[in-house]
């Protein structure tokens, strides 16, 4: 049997896991089909069913820290995804307190049910139960989620995830003012994967919390390296995205500050770009911790502002110094007179509140002049540039020539 990481195989007739065991894991069946096995009290065996793709199996032992209920083996040769104790404890300490008291109902009255329930199905026309439990595998996108976990794991292990960098423009001078870092994938055998599929399930996954390490680490390097090539000292930003799951991981800011400070980047140069979504969700927490990295000197962002909550309140309550408004409102104003006047609000609103205002998405001349007459102070946008690898970055900033509109 091999064993890669998170993806396991099994011969026809071995045993996957054995009743009474401790169990560690539980397992997704991707190919291959197997037996379930219960040992009656008095040694006997009974067979209470079979377990074919995209049915789960071990999956109360990872809940409860109680033993194996039953012996499960290959009938045919299987590849399972593994789902480990300490992922699961994770995705379910960052659930709903009520969903984590829901599932530890659900599994001791389970547990008490399941030998009857199994032997009852055999003499009774119950819908098969791996066939229910492929149908809702195939409904929640499961069985995809952990595959995407399990090779963004691995792409990251094996350098085969790399930043893009987006110039971020100076209005008034034209001038490159600073970078966004954008994390990209390109799967070895799917090919590039969007930010847009990937991102969303390594945060539920809790992997974000290393990725985003990652990319900050990266980031401040390749300024540092941008700087020393092309003439500038201290004069750039980088600005590099945190989730919710970030701002809740142990000494995120101690990590953070350290990670800036090893990289000999001046903190005043990182900008932390961050959702209405994660002020929300936790806003004391992200109060506090927002509140430290701004003394440590670093910049706060509010990435896509105008899409969310967007309170008045919560501009005052945290520490921002920069939003970022979303592209959807620059490509709409000038074909909805709404969108245009939520412009203008949103750059009165950032002057007014001495914020630095961003307009991202600015693909034509037409919104970047009406963008600068507005006194909006940065750009970002294919007009100016697309996000790109260092190595391209660096010919750019050497060579940049200010656009005439």
């Amino acid at each position: 049997m091999s064993s890669p990481d998170t993806q396991k195989t099994f011969k026809t007739g071995e045993t996957i896991m054995r009743q009474g065991d401790k169990g560690e894991s539980a397992y997704i069946i991707e190919e291959g089909s197997v037996e379930i096995i219960i040992e009656r009290p008095d040694g006997e065996e009974q067979s209470v069913g079979t377990r074919g793709p995209g049915s789960m199996i071990g999956e109360m032992a990872i809940v409860d820290n109680a033993p194996r209920t039953a012996t499960v083996k290959a009938v045919q040769d299987c590849t399972l995804l593994e789902i480990t104790q300490e992922d699961f404890s994770r995705r379910l300490k960052n659930a709903d307190p009520v969903l984590r008291m829901t599932t530890q109902v659900i599994l001791t009255r389970y547990r008490d049910t399941l030998t009857r329930a199994e032997i009852r199905r055999l003499t009774n026309s119950w819908p098969p139960a791996e066939l229910l439990e492929q149908e809702h595998a195939e409904e929640t996108h499961a069985v995809e989620d952990i595959k995407i976990t399990n090779d963004f794991k691995t792409a990251l292990e094996k350098n085969e995830i790399s930043l893009h960098y987006q110039p971020i423009v100076n209005f008034q001078t034209g001038k490159i003012s600073g970078f966004e870092a954008l994390m990209r994938w390109e799967h070895p055998e799917k090919g590039f994967i969007s930010p847009a599929v990937f991102i969303p399930v390594i945060e539920e996954s809790g992997l974000i919390v290393e990725a985003s390490r990652w990319a900050l680490r990266e980031a401040c390097k390749t300024l540092k390296r941008i700087e020393s090539q092309t003439g500038h000292d201290r004069e750039l930003h980088m600005s590099v995205n945190f989730s919710s799951t970030d701002f809740a991981s142990e000494n995120f800011v101690d990590t953070i500050y350290n990670i800036i400070s090893e990289s000999d980047v001046d903190p005043k140069q990182i900008h932390l770009e961050i959702t209405e979504r994660l002020l929300m969700q936790q806003p004391d927490n992200a109060k506090d911790t927002l509140l430290m990295c701004r003394k440590a000197g670093m910049g706060i962002a509010i990435d896509d502002f105008g899409t969310g909550y967007s309170s008045l309140s919560y501009l005052h309550y945290f520490p921002i110094d920069t939003l970022k408004i979303d592209q959807s409102f620059i490509r709409d104003m000038h074909k909805d007179e709404g969108a245009m006047e939520l412009v203008k609000s949103i750059i009165a609103l950032g002057k007014n509140l001495k914020m630095a205002i961003v307009a991202e998405g600015i693909e034509d001349k037409e919104e970047a002049k009406a963008l600068r007459d507005l006194e909006c102070d940065l750009a970002q946008g294919y007009l100016y540039a697309r996000p790109m690898p260092e190595r391209e970055l660096i010919d750019i900033v050497r060579n940049w020539e200010v656009m005439e509109f």
